[in-house]
């Protein structure tokens, strides 16, 4: 192992070479930053997902980013120009692409090692955890660590130790840089209603998935301000919702089925506060594990009363779920949507919930159909219920008639005529 600047370790990748970093809150956001002080490359290639800041990196000469994973960076640099692209692949199937793929170069933020030499991957499991380890056996690969004491020292669970040793790691970096964080806003009056319908599909004791964003949060809240309790967690994200829960004494994990007495994630994102409670109290509650476990439908289904709970752009009226991509446009990711909706739909008691409001700005988001270059995320057969403001509509072992008149009946009512009209054209 060789202790290096970011801007000495940057050197080390070649003028044409292949590069792999975690999502979100996993990439080393110094090493990228020193990577983009040079002015081009020949041909690298770089194999990310939802990047956490406008590195310059990617808007050089000779760089191309590919994808899994769109947020706010990616759809910048893709409509500025640059050559940015999509990979459309679930969550969880990255970890079979990146073992094909096997970039020279994988880089990774960690905590500092502790005294045994251990550093912790933090805030990110996900699809790379097994492929680091991999490369940092491999001599003709390189593995760069990225350590900063301030992201949070975590375990893992079972036979994953959730974390790279020193002396697998080649390159390690030093650097004082901090997660990204993601604000906590509190919900609209939307997201509440759309909680408060969503609410009577949670029972007591259930397993929850959320995911980011104003709805699971307003549940979370619900469920917190409310009496009962015995909830487990397995997420493919792990929120400032769930620290909430946990932090009201309503999650405990002993009758999940699977990997009882801990809650289970691949990574985190969300607030300060909620990092530094998984490096302190949080620690010995929740464990992190990779994508190819938490994103298993099978190993889903184990849990007992799983619910899930998801948001989507828009439904349809047979019930084909839109939640990355719309009007010939990525928008976001396919993750762990159809892995959670069809784990759950298989657990015993379990539920899976898509939440959405009725509308966004003048629009409806329950539309009578999708044009030619919309891509589905989630197929009709899957979906179970679908949730806005206005109600719930069940869809499993109902008919196709059946399921229009459910979905007409919670779009909005400014809306509902005209689909009934579009349905009745079909």
């Amino acid at each position: 192992m060789q202790e290096l600047s970011a801007a000495e370790a940057a050197v080390r990748v070649r003028d044409v070479d292949t590069l792999a970093v975690p999502l979100g809150p996993g990439q080393p956001t110094g090493f990228l930053h020193a990577l983009g002080e040079r002015e081009r490359f020949e041909k690298l290639e770089v194999f990310a997902a939802l990047l956490v800041d406008l590195f310059p990196l990617f808007t050089r000469p000779g760089v191309t980013l590919y994808s899994g994973f769109f947020g706010p960076v990616e759809r910048g640099l893709r409509d500025a120009g640059f050559d940015v692209h999509f990979v459309p692949a679930d969550f969880r199937r990255f970890a079979q692409i990146a073992r094909r793929m096997a970039p020279r170069v994988m880089a990774t933020t960690a905590s500092p090692p502790d005294a045994q030499g251990r550093c912790s991957l933090s805030l990110h499991s996900g699809a790379t955890e097994n492929e680091l380890e991999r490369c940092g056996r491999d001599p003709d690969r390189l593995l760069v660590v990225e350590v900063s004491p301030h992201y949070p020292d975590t375990r893992g669970v079972g036979h994953h130790d959730h974390g790279v040793h020193v002396d697998e790691i080649d390159l390690l970096v030093h650097s004082d840089s901090e997660p990204h964080t993601l604000p906590e806003p509190a919900p609209s009056e939307v997201e509440r209603a759309i909680a408060r319908h969503a609410l009577h599909f949670i029972p007591e004791g259930a397993t929850l998935q959320t995911g980011i964003g104003g709805v699971p949060n307003a549940i979370a809240h619900l469920i917190a301000e409310g009496p009962g309790g015995g909830f487990g967690v397995h997420s493919e994200l792990f929120g400032d919702g769930l620290m909430t829960l946990h932090r009201a004494g309503k999650v405990d994990d002993r009758a999940k089925g699977f990997h009882d007495g801990h809650s289970v994630c691949t990574f985190a994102m969300g607030t300060r506060e909620l990092y530094d409670w998984l490096g302190g109290e949080g620690r010995e509650r929740v464990r992190f594990l990779p994508v190819e476990e938490v994103n298993d439908p099978h190993l889903i289904a184990r849990n007992r009363n799983m619910v899930s709970i998801n948001g989507a752009l828009a439904v349809d009226l047979v019930g084909q779920v839109v939640a990355d991509h719309l009007n010939g446009r990525v928008y976001s990711g396919i993750g762990g949507h159809e892995d959670f909706v069809s784990g759950a739909a298989f657990s015993e008691g379990g539920r899976s919930l898509v939440c959405l409001p009725a509308t966004a700005g003048k629009q409806t988001r329950i539309v009578a159909d999708f044009g030619p270059s919309t891509c589905i995320t989630t197929p009709r057969h899957q979906v179970d219920v679908v949730v806005t403001e206005h109600g719930a509509a069940e869809l499993a072992g109902k008919t196709s008639a059946e399921r229009r008149e459910a979905l007409i009946a919670i779009a909005d009512p400014a809306h509902r005529e005209a689909l009934r009209s579009a349905e009745e054209r079909e």
